[in-house]
């Protein structure tokens, strides 16, 4: 059994290849087309046997927005960064950089959809 509480996330989107395409720019990174019977899903980089995975998802009856689960995003050593790229991708920075000692930093955003999202970061 694993001991993470958490193993895997779905943000839903109503666009996914706008969606991708945000998420692609503020991580810096590549996400991985994938689909299942029922959605299209963009899954985010990582090694679900060694941790936590996720997707963008877009699934009929499921809707992007606020109020929900806030699942934070690892971004170590980028934080700065991705705050930075946010509002040119087309998001919105909630909150900035904030310290949460001894546990690291964090930041939150809503995305073009309405997600609200957080990230994490040691350092």
């Amino acid at each position: 059994m694993k001991t993470n509480a958490l193993n895997w996330f779905e943000i839903f989107t109503n666009d996914l290849a706008n969606a991708t395409d945000f998420y692609n720019t503020i991580l810096n990174a590549k996400l991985q087309p994938g689909t299942m019977e029922s959605c299209r899903m963009a899954i985010f980089p990582g090694d679900h046997d060694k941790g936590v995975c996720g997707a963008l998802t877009q699934m009929e009856g499921h809707q992007p927005g606020a109020g929900g689960t806030l699942v934070y995003l690892n971004v170590e050593g980028d934080l700065d960064g991705v705050l930075a790229r946010i509002p040119e991708a087309g998001g919105t920075v909630i909150r900035g950089r904030m310290d949460i000692a001894p546990h690291g930093f964090i930041g939150i955003f809503r995305d073009p959809e309405g997600n609200v999202v957080g990230l994490h970061s040691m350092v």
